[in-house]
């Protein structure tokens, strides 16, 4: 038997359809409550593993309310919901939440939800970040600072690998959140290679790159006459993602009336082309991206609320660069590998003055502005060692942003051990280039939390 499971619903007809959906599943259901009194008199009575939580409730007391005493007993939780505005959204993330179900529900997204909740309720975030930072052979994320093309060390990125490992093979949407140019594709292509679609097609629709009049088209297809210029039939991406993976990159610009029909596809796995008279059921796996703000879009009614919490049945977060300075270096001397075998050239190093303007400067373009650059600069290079390159945005000559005092002493000294090559005493070691004494220089690296053997 696996968890015992406490519902608190006040619809009778969704308690009891959720009811058979974990008792067909091997749950044990410890009860029904249809208020937050009702649920703490069964929560006293008979402890369970998990609680399913609508939000709004009989009474003056809401699911938000009793999320807050659940974080207290240590208690999981999954929030169910049909509609809620930006400001409930809101007080609902602040409880965190271990997952959130949006009503009518398929029994496929309960069932997954819950296996996903109950591993980061058993793992606990802090838990995995500790691990994957402190630990020398972290028990998921690789040590190897090449992870199925991720390039990178940092706790920022490893965070995100773990979380990207959890949801990988259960087969669940996913929606990817990051700024443009942190590798929201490579991502999804991961996703896709660790899941059990990987021999499977991905398909990959630029949402963004479509015209309004094509991209239902695109998407689901059409039959022979259904417009003008339809001369054929025509084969959607759903339809060519069948048993494999969909990736719907920039899913913010999809105009309103097309997320209605992908929210149907979602609940009910089946689309119609454009002209045709029946229904064709699929077995596609969703994931989205997007680096726009979806809870303001949808908040300013330009993102369907139901829609968004379909496909942020598991979210991933992509840190930005500026967020992760520590994996500069391999980024680049990554891309310098790669920029000089396609140049044909045999460039060794990055100078320690370009290493610096890298670790100082904000990216607002992120890993794509760092691979531009570097290609850029290697087809430049004359020598052995990049001295040059092109800091071409704006942004640049911005003032810098303030930052704290320990901020400034992590960047710098993290930019002279790379410049030493890790190297902490003797001549032209860190301490020597700080004016520092060697156990206090070591002492400060431990208290900011730099790992000196990656330099």
């Amino acid at each position: 038997m696996k968890e015992k499971i406490l519902i608190v619903e006040d619809q009778f007809i969704e308690a009891n359809n959720l009811e058979m959906i974990l008792t067909r599943a091997g749950y044990a259901v410890s009860g029904i409550a249809r208020s937050v009194k009702a649920a703490l008199q069964l929560i006293e009575q008979d402890r369970p593993d998990m609680v399913m939580l609508d939000i709004f409730l009989q009474g003056p007391a809401t699911g938000i309310d009793l999320a807050k005493i659940l974080r207290e007993k240590q208690i999981a939780f999954i929030y169910l919901s049909a509609n809620s505005n930006k400001e409930i959204l809101d007080a609902a993330k602040a409880t965190y939440p271990y997952g959130f179900l949006v009503k009518p529900f398929r029994e496929k997204d309960v069932l997954v939800t819950l296996e996903v909740a109950r591993y980061l309720h058993l793992n606990s975030l802090d838990t995995m970040i500790r691990n994957a930072v402190s630990s020398p052979q972290p028990p998921v994320i690789t040590t190897e600072s090449n992870f199925h093309g991720i390039i990178g060390n940092s706790a920022a990125l490893k965070k995100m690998l773990e979380h990207l490992q959890i949801v990988a093979p259960v087969d669940t949407s996913v929606l990817i959140l990051g700024e443009s140019g942190t590798g929201k594709e490579k991502v999804a292509e991961l996703i896709h290679e660790l899941s059990g679609r990987s021999k499977q097609p991905l398909v990959k629709v630029n949402c963004a790159a479509l015209p309004a009049t094509l991209i239902e088209s695109v998407l689901f297809g059409h039959e022979r006459g259904a417009f003008t210029g339809a001369t054929e039939r025509r084969t959607g991406k759903f339809e060519q993602a069948n048993k494999g993976t969909i990736f719907l990159d920039e899913i913010g610009e999809m105009p309103l009336d097309l997320q209605t029909k992908l929210l149907r596809v979602l609940q009910e796995r089946e689309i119609e082309r454009i002209g045709g008279s029946s229904t064709l059921k699929i077995d596609v796996r969703v994931i989205a991206a997007t680096n726009r703000n979806l809870e303001q879009e949808v908040a300013d009614g330009r993102f369907r609320m139901d829609l968004y919490y379909r496909l942020r049945v598991f979210p991933l977060i992509l840190p930005p660069l500026r967020e992760r300075k520590e994996d500069i270096h391999l980024l680049a001397y990554h891309f310098l590998q790669i920029y000089n075998a396609k140049a044909g050239r045999q460039i060794k190093s990055i100078s320690p003055k370009i290493m610096d303007m890298f670790m100082s400067y904000d990216w607002p373009g992120n890993i794509r502005e760092l691979e531009n650059m570097m290609e850029t600069a290697v087809l430049l290079s004359d020598g052995k060692t990049i001295n040059q390159v092109h800091l071409s945005s704006a942004k640049a000559m911005e003032p810098p942003k303030i930052k704290t005092i320990e901020e400034n002493e992590r960047e710098h000294i993290i930019s002279v051990l790379i410049r030493c090559k890790g190297k902490i005493f003797g001549k032209n070691g860190a301490a020597e280039l700080l004016g520092m004494n060697v156990s206090t220089l070591n002492s400060r690296i431990k208290k900011l939390g730099i790992d000196k053997s990656r330099y």
